[in-house]
């Protein structure tokens, strides 16, 4: 049988592996736009049902079975009662507007709790006579109804901005409060789809064109990492679609983020190992079948590392948390099956002439090829060729130096501020809800529009309301009457009883500070403090507990999920290097990173950013993202090293790994930090930090710790970092 009947099928395979991912990129391409149809951004929708401000949210319903949605619109710069009669215009106007896209053609007044036919939203002037403020408030139901191509809400919202800037007056409005943050943070997320993406497919693309220096080679690999994310895109729909996951706009974002870096990583990898076997074998096709078994297993391993970490997030209390892990989970496994299947069909699409797309430094085949595969890659002139001949030199040196230096950057660990973010806080611009709340705790209780709300039993009514009116940082504390239940202020209808359900009462707290502030969390914390002693079974919630509870469970979910992932990986390592040691060093080399990317992005957030504080999830997910995707360096670096221990001995095994992967790692690293950097493109404090963090991370991971720390340690160590199986290997 002649070589061409027994190799017929090899351009068959191709062509269907190449045409089954065309039809995933298709199908998942008409997806792309549907995942903000199945996001869910509202905070309190993340928390678990055993936190004491979704039980307290339970049960404020049976207390008043209407949720609003409270849309603050203030304005600052009054002067007299002109300047009110033109607000008074104002909301004549916003209540009379059509609802653009509405397929019932409601106004806005239609829609608003209660409908302005009952009772008009009324101006209510500040104290000081300089402000005042209008209270659109809508149904929690009625606001996440669809209305064209966003939210009935969303579109409120964009209507109280637009009626408001066709106003002729020099008085300046905004729309604060949950509806106008909302509608702020979903413009935010708009950006993800679009200019997110485009931002990192542009970066990655510029490296690639350096690091190969070829205009086919980065196409191929970019296409191989888009095809990838929309089978990703698939998946996560269809399980978000089913109620499976809980996925939200930030979620979204990194999973983008984690699928195109991760992809085009394993292709560096990949194509650096094809690259080195087109020198010593003349078909294309049996230098990718040697590229690819030499390949498979660091960068499967790899992505398991990945897979499993963030698997670990299904212990998260937090469904924000507990979603990012299946959906970054399921972007990985597409990853990871694109990079093994189609980047080498497409890499082999020229068949014999497949050498064209790294053209114009094509490799060619040379006889004497064989040789250099003997030969020490690390006494060449390169770069990694000289770094592996001095950590070989000095091992010892080189690992205590970059140690300290770590060291010194994690001890400022303490000064990262992690207590979390007030809703006005989370953006890194001023927003229109930002200045809005800006001016409401200027002139106004800025708490009364969402305030604390305490369940306890009817005997300890009173005792309750004189505790909490007594806790620093509460401007008022009174019993929910029927009138105060209808939106009238308290005391205004005279005396009343107060609404009993089940032998229990309503106490409302009104705090002087915004209940979306970070502040408020803390007061809330007060108030628990002085409540719960008067009754075991009281339920502090409200916007405010929202945060409080978050930051609680994320301190929880920290305790359980951190050392969960150092274990798992742990494991990983030891399969996949057959040794316990140097697992051990690998891991707590990555752990010594992490604490030093910490430090280092506490010096940067406090002092050149300015940034206010930090999400409590922010450090948790950082720790997820750089021990799981930062190990996978030494995975790249040490499963080479293995390979070359074995038939060179420890010492020069180390050597010629570090010397023949520096290259392709440190391309890998810096496109990984280069990809997360996009994050910073969408203005939310939370995805800019933990691009800051993991982008540093892989930095140090890539230029500190695989290259001098790991290597350093492991040479030092010797022959019993393969330990205990360590037989056939030398020193």
């Amino acid at each position: 049988m002649s070589t061409s009947q027994r190799t017929w099928w090899r351009p068959l395979v191709l062509v269907v592996v190449i045409v089954a991912w065309l039809a995933i990129g298709g199908a998942g391409g008409q997806t792309f736009g549907k995942l903000s149809d199945v996001q869910e951004n509202d905070s309190a929708a993340f928390l678990p049902s055993s936190a004491e401000s979704t039980l307290a949210a339970e049960q404020h319903r049976e207390f008043s079975p209407v949720t609003s949605l409270p849309g603050i619109f203030v304005v600052d710069g009054v002067t007299g009662e002109e300047d009110l009669a033109q607000v008074e215009s104002f909301v004549d106007d916003v209540v009379a507007m059509p609802i653009e896209g509405d397929a019932e053609g409601r106004t806005v007044g239609e829609v608003l709790s209660p409908p302005a036919g009952q009772q008009a939203p009324q101006v209510v002037p500040s104290e000081d006579g300089e402000a005042a403020l209008v209270a659109f408030s809508i149904d929690s139901g009625v606001a996440e109804e669809a209305v064209g191509e966003g939210t009935l809400g969303e579109s409120v919202a964009q209507t109280i901005r637009a009626v408001w800037a066709e106003q002729d007056t020099d008085l300046e409005g905004h729309l604060t409060g949950a509806l106008g943050i909302l509608a702020d943070l979903l413009e935010a997320f708009a950006g993800i789809d679009g200019i997110l993406l485009l931002v990192a497919l542009a970066v990655v693309l510029v490296i690639l064109l350096i690091v190969y220096r070829s205009p086919v080679l980065p196409l191929l690999v970019l296409s191989t990492a888009m095809i990838a994310l929309t089978g990703a895109i698939l998946a996560v729909y269809a399980m978000a679609d089913a109620d499976m996951i809980t996925l939200n706009g930030q979620a979204q974002g990194i999973m983008f983020i984690l699928v195109v870096g991760a992809t085009t990583d394993y292709a560096l990898l990949m194509v650096a190992r094809y690259r080195e076997e087109l020198l010593r074998t003349p078909s294309p096709y049996t230098a990718m079948a040697k590229a690819w078994r030499r390949s498979v297993e660091p960068i499967a391993a790899s992505a398991i590392t990945v897979i499993l970490g963030l698997l670990v997030l299904l212990l998260s209390d937090l469904k924000s948390n507990a979603a990012l892990g299946p959906a970054g989970a399921l972007g990985i496994v597409s990853a990871l099956i694109a990079a093994l299947t189609l980047l080498p069909a497409l890499l082999l699409i020229g068949g014999k002439h497949a050498r064209g797309v790294f053209w114009p430094a094509m490799p060619r085949y040379r006889e004497d090829a064989a040789d250099a595969v003997v030969a020490d890659p690390s006494q060449g002139k390169g770069f990694w060729a000289r770094v592996a001949r001095g950590v070989d030199a000095h091992p010892r040196r080189t690992w205590i130096a970059a140690g300290a230096g770590l060291l010194v950057f994690a001890a400022f660990v303490p000064t990262f501020q992690a207590s979390g973010l007030g809703q006005q806080e989370v953006f890194t611009r001023d927003t229109d809800s930002v200045k809005g709340t800006a001016v409401l705790e200027d002139h106004f209780d800025a708490g009364a529009s969402s305030p604390i709300r305490i369940i306890v039993p009817e005997d300890q009514a009173e005792a309750t309301v004189e505790a909490t009116a007594g806790v620093d940082g509460i401007e008022d504390a009174y019993l929910l009457t029927p009138s105060v239940a209808q939106g009238a202020p308290a005391g205004v209808a005279g005396p009343e009883d107060p609404i009993v359900v089940d032998g229990r009462v309503e106490v409302v707290a009104i705090t002087q500070v915004s209940s979306s502030s970070n502040e408020a969390a803390d007061i809330v914390q007060d108030v628990r403090d002085v409540v719960h002693p008067l009754a075991d079974d009281a339920l502090v919630g409200g916007t405010a507990a929202e945060q409080l509870d978050t930051r609680l469970t994320t301190q929880r979910d920290t305790a359980i999920i951190l050392p969960t992932i150092l274990a798992v990986i742990f494991v990983v390592l030891v399969l996949l290097l057959r040794a316990v040691v140097a697992p051990l060093l690998i891991v707590v080399a990555n752990i010594v990173s992490y604490g030093a990317t910490i430090g280092l992005s506490a010096l940067l957030f406090n002092h050149v950013f300015g940034f206010p504080g930090s999400d409590p999830s922010v450090p948790l997910l950082g720790f997820v993202f750089l021990v799981a995707l930062g190990v996978d360096y030494s995975i790249f670096l040490m499963s080479r090293a293995r390979e070359e221990s074995l038939a060179h001995g420890n010492r020069a095994g180390i050597r010629r790994a570090l010397a023949v992967t520096g290259g392709v790692i440190t391309s890998a690293g810096i496109v990984l930090a280069a990809t997360f950097a996009a994050l910073g493109v969408i203005p939310l404090i939370f995805l800019a930090q933990i691009a800051v963090i993991v982008g540093l991370g892989v930095l140090i991971d890539t230029f500190v710790v695989r290259s001098l720390l790991v290597p350093g340690l492991v040479a030092d160590v010797g022959k019993r970092s393969w330990w205990p199986w360590s037989s056939r290997i030398t020193d």
